[in-house]
């Protein structure tokens, strides 16, 4: 009778019954010895500081990172479409505007600064809970384990999605396949476990901070070492040492996206300190006219414009531009990497005015722009029609009161208010408007 009334083990009893470890049995030498660890800065009130810097500055990463990708256009033409296969991931897009003529510059630049200067918090964030990575039984419960796989998606999803920023910041395409949707779709896994681990151990870093200090333990730190070593820092210290170093990677690395003194000090990216060379051609580019092929022999004097609408094909020559009504604006050149330059006077055509000889006097469409470059992603784009629309919008074939150089775009090129670089085609050979 007493048999019958036994309890059958639960789920949750068996799973931790076929996890267990007794502690006793590691060796001291292994990582997953409690003693292994002995490091006296480590403890949930150091990482929930660390936890809780991370979560605004990775929120403000994810969301500058999604309007990077809304400012190609992607779902206006698939020749700006690098992840045709995103699906609802693109529930969010909309039409990017053209003002203010700061607006992609001042975004990307945020998400590629920020990303660098968070690299410190990052890593320091992976050191303080390296314990819990190699801590047995490696799953305690059946939640136990869903939390510890959201924590290996999230630990390899942001070293994935950094990395890989990083090395396209530094123009190093070291990574399998294209940029665009590796960086892409990677950002949308690392961001679902990232909600899903705020969403676990948010309440608890809150709890631990409304406690007060740095110092001290708290009840149930697994972190904190059971016998620490003597400290040589304080966690105040090693905090102060992350915002440090993060700090040095600002000062390093912001003047390649923004105006003023830190531009010479830019040493640690592309397109930062010196200016590239001096006269009105004397600021930064991307791609020389050289490393893409482009030569004399096809933007001299034999080159043309063609324009295509409904009236059909006309052809002109650059001096034959030059003839037409010539407007100015002041705009940026600013490019996924994070780098740009300050304001540039062009002077070209107005889009508008081409699009008018070609059939569309009042309600100019979109464009698609093809250049005298035979490769790459970006030898054709696409433009929306409230940027042919914008008075601002040229076709340019000068810069700064000069001639266009071969690498700035001659023998003309396209400049747009807030859009990405690689939508400012250079060496365009033709502009079709309308349907494409």
């Amino acid at each position: 009778m007493g048999d019958s009334h036994r309890k059958s083990p639960t789920l949750a009893t068996s799973f931790s019954r076929l996890f267990s470890v007794r502690a006793t049995t590691i060796p001291e030498r292994l990582p997953s010895a409690p003693g292994f660890w002995r490091s006296p800065v480590r403890g949930v009130r150091f990482t929930a500081v660390l936890g809780l810097v991370l979560l605004v500055g990775i929120t403000l990463l994810f969301v500058t990172g999604l309007l990077s990708y809304a400012a190609y256009n992607p779902d206006l033409n698939p020749v700006n479409d690098k992840t045709p296969d995103k699906g609802l991931l693109g529930f969010y897009l909309f039409a990017w505007p053209t003002g203010p003529h700061w607006l992609y510059r001042m975004t990307q630049g945020i998400h590629v600064t920020l990303g660098i200067v968070l690299v410190p918090v990052l890593l320091a964030k992976l050191w303080s809970v390296v314990p819990k990575l190699f801590a047995l039984p490696p799953a305690r419960s059946f939640g136990h384990a869903l939390e510890r796989l959201s924590l290996l998606l999230l630990v390899g999803g942001a070293l994935f999605e950094f990395v890989t920023g990083l090395l396209n910041i530094q123009l190093e395409y070291l990574f399998p396949g294209s940029f665009y949707p590796l960086h892409f779709y990677g950002a949308w896994v690392f961001f679902a476990a990232f909600l899903a681990h705020v969403g676990l151990r948010a309440p608890q870093a809150v709890r631990v901070l409304r406690q007060g200090g740095l110092s001290g333990t708290v009840r149930g730190d697994l972190l904190e070492p059971p016998a620490p070593a003597a400290p040589t820092l304080s966690r105040r210290g090693a905090l102060a040492m992350v915002g440090a170093g993060s700090l040095v990677l600002l000062i390093t690395s912001a003047g390649r996206s923004f105006d003023g003194p830190l531009r010479r000090l830019a040493v640690l990216t592309p397109h930062g300190g010196a200016e590239p060379g001096s006269g009105p051609n004397g600021f930064q580019i991307n791609k020389t006219a050289a490393s893409v092929g482009v030569t004399t022999a096809e933007t001299g004097e034999g080159w043309w414009l063609t324009v295509s609408g409904p009236g059909g094909d006309l052809r002109f020559t650059r001096e034959q531009l030059l003839a037409m009504d010539q407007y100015s604006a002041a705009l940026p050149i600013a490019c996924v990497e994070g780098w740009s330059t300050s304001d540039q006077w062009w002077r070209g055509v107005r889009l508008s005015d081409l699009a008018a000889l070609a059939g569309y006097p009042d309600h100019p469409p979109g464009v698609l722009v093809e250049s005298v470059q035979r490769g790459g992603p970006f030898r054709r784009a696409a433009l929306r029609d409230n940027q042919v629309r914008d008075p601002r919008s040229l076709l340019a074939v000068q810069v700064n009161g000069e001639d266009l150089s071969p690498d700035h775009g001659y023998p003309a090129r396209i400049i747009v208010p807030a859009a990405p670089g690689v939508l400012n085609t250079k060496w365009v050979s033709r502009l079709t408007f309308g349907e494409w």
